[in-house]
């Protein structure tokens, strides 16, 4: 009981991390120290929340793609409200360097929609 209440001091102190104490005291089990703490530590170990659940790559990737087409067509519309201003107050809103940008736009849509066509 005493080398228990001794491992959990010192990591109760900071001076070892849980890993550090099972490798120095050469502890085996992998939850042991952990338990120790739990029991007979004057911290609280518990966990508060429950340990997320990461996504599947797959999952992921199908989000982002979902998210990208989500931005592109929230970019069509607002550029279709600045062409929109610039009918109503007949002014020029975009500037010197939107027209280049708008052109590099253009391209790069007409570039996927070559690769979608078969």
């Amino acid at each position: 009981m005493a080398f228990k209440l001794q491992v959990v001091d010192a990591v109760e102190k900071g001076e070892l991390t849980w890993k550090q104490s099972q490798k120095k005291y050469g502890i085996q089990g992998r939850s042991t120290v952990l338990v120790w703490l739990r029991k007979h530590g004057t911290l609280d170990w518990t966990s508060k929340l429950p340990m997320k659940k990461k996504a599947p790559p797959k999952t992921y990737i199908s989000q982002l793609e979902a998210k990208i087409k989500r931005l592109e067509e929230e970019k069509l519309i607002l550029n279709r409200a600045i062409d929109i201003a610039d009918e109503l107050l007949e002014t020029n809103i975009r500037k010197k360097y939107l027209p280049l940008s708008q052109q590099a736009s253009d391209a790069q849509q007409g570039e996927q929609g070559q690769r979608s066509e078969p």
